[in-house]
């Protein structure tokens, strides 16, 4: 696979139901699907004109079978073998059959994430500047919180097309909001700092870096680091862990989602934007529970409305729009909040 297009996926299977979801499976996580077959209506020659990257086969039986006897005496491409039964696609088993899935995918044919990283420059060139929405009356006083410790902080996931739909978000948002972010977006990792100077370029809030043992601060919007998971501290500092994020997203949306929820509890919630695949979708029960919201981009206004989707389908999404009418949700959940300013030692810890 190159670093602008999507692996290509040879898919055999002796069920209907399986190549079905294996076909929605794959290309909601960017994988482009070339052949999806049953064995029965297979020759050995078809398989000789598919161009694949990866065989993905899943059969009830393989034993002296010409067509997998073929492709494994290939050494031109991978295949990857009994990856069992997919769940139903709402079922609490679904999201780790999915991610033990694509952990071994991104290992043998790569991320097709990595597409993320290449277009920030075509952000950064953009010159347009969208009318930023009004700060309501009633927070004009929140100002006097600018780089104060938030008690609020709302979680932007994103993947595939999202730095073009967070930039859109952030740069209507007013400054002056009793809120910061953090932004977990799947990048490759030498992409990372690009990031923060392609998605604030316009914005009247400060994009940058996670700072270990510091809390996030009103008006800005910390980035999930790329290489080791971001926690908290009990007093809601940042905590870099040392640790890496769960396979098979980095950063995972799902275990971010599952942080933040457990130190701000109702004081967060989440915006998923345009992505690829169903992460944030095991986490998302939780974060409800827990009194925060989940809302995500409409599908319509997504590159890849896959994770927003998927957050839908499970029932999770209290609200969707585009990136505007999500700024302006936002704005209009904090201006009903009875924010007063209050000194740094009066903030209550989380």
């Amino acid at each position: 696979m190159s670093e602008t297009s999507a692996a290509r996926i040879g898919v055999i299977a002796d069920t209907s139901l399986q190549r079905h979801v294996l076909q929605q499976a794959l290309t909601a996580n960017g994988y482009q699907v070339v052949l999806n077959n049953d064995p029965e209506r297979l020759q050995e020659e078809d398989l000789a004109a598919v161009e694949a990257d990866l065989w993905l086969v899943d059969l009830a039986q393989t034993e002296d079978s010409p067509l997998v006897n073929s492709l494994l005496e290939r050494d031109s491409c991978p295949v990857l073998f009994g990856e069992g039964r997919a769940p139903e696609r709402h079922s609490e088993h679904y999201p780790r059959w999915e991610r033990r899935l694509f952990g071994k995918l991104k290992r043998l044919v790569g991320d097709p994430s990595y597409v993320v990283g290449p277009r920030l420059e075509v952000l950064r060139r953009d010159e347009s500047q969208p009318s930023c929405l009004e700060l309501p009356a009633s927070l004009v006083r929140a100002r006097e919180l600018a780089g104060e410790p938030a008690r609020e902080v709302w979680l932007l996931a994103a993947s595939l097309g999202g730095p073009e739909a967070v930039k859109a978000f952030l740069d209507v948002l007013p400054a002056g909001l009793p809120v910061g972010f953090v932004y977990a977006q799947h990048i490759e990792a030498s992409f990372e700092a690009a990031l923060s100077q392609a998605v604030g370029r316009h914005s009247q809030w400060q994009v940058g870096q996670s700072r270990d043992r510091d809390r996030i601060r009103c008006g800005e919007v910390v980035i999930a680091p790329i290489a080791q998971e971001l926690g908290f501290d009990k007093d809601g500092s940042m905590l870099l862990t040392g640790r890496t994020w769960p396979e098979p997203y980095s950063p995972s949306i799902d275990q971010m989602m599952l942080n933040l929820a457990q130190q701000f509890g109702q004081r967060c919630g989440v915006i998923a934007f345009s992505g690829m695949g169903s992460d944030g979708n095991a986490a998302a029960a939780y974060v409800l529970r827990q009194g925060a919201r989940v809302w995500t981009q409409r599908a319509d206004t997504c590159a890849c409305s896959s994770m927003p989707d998927s957050l839908r389908e499970g029932g999770y999404s209290t609200l969707s729009g585009d990136p505007r009418e999500l700024a302006q949700a936002l704005v209009n959940h904090l201006a009903q909040q009875a924010y007063e300013p209050v000194a740094v030692s009066q903030v209550d810890n989380p």
